[in-house]
């Protein structure tokens, strides 16, 4: 799996939660754009289910950060290229 870098993470589940709290609050029209959110951070972890996106998301947020090291990176793209 692709890990989705922490910054666009973040910024996913701040909107996604901005989103929550603004529907909570009774705002109106706010349906597609939480789909769309809630889509994307599925997608982005690798999931199908909003829970377990949000699971990964906070695991791979709170996971050091050298698991993503260059040499993963290079083991990755060389079983790409053959």
């Amino acid at each position: 799996m692709l890990i989705p870098d922490p910054h666009y993470l973040r910024s996913l589940l701040a909107r996604y939660a901005d989103l929550r709290i603004a529907q909570c609050r009774g705002e109106q029209g706010l349906e597609q754009r939480l789909e769309d959110v809630t889509y994307t951070l599925c997608v982005a972890t690798g999931t199908t289910r909003i829970e377990d996106a949000l699971a990964t998301a906070d695991a791979l947020l709170a996971s050091p950060t050298g698991t993503t090291s260059d040499a993963g990176l290079a083991a990755g793209s060389a079983e790409l290229a053959a």
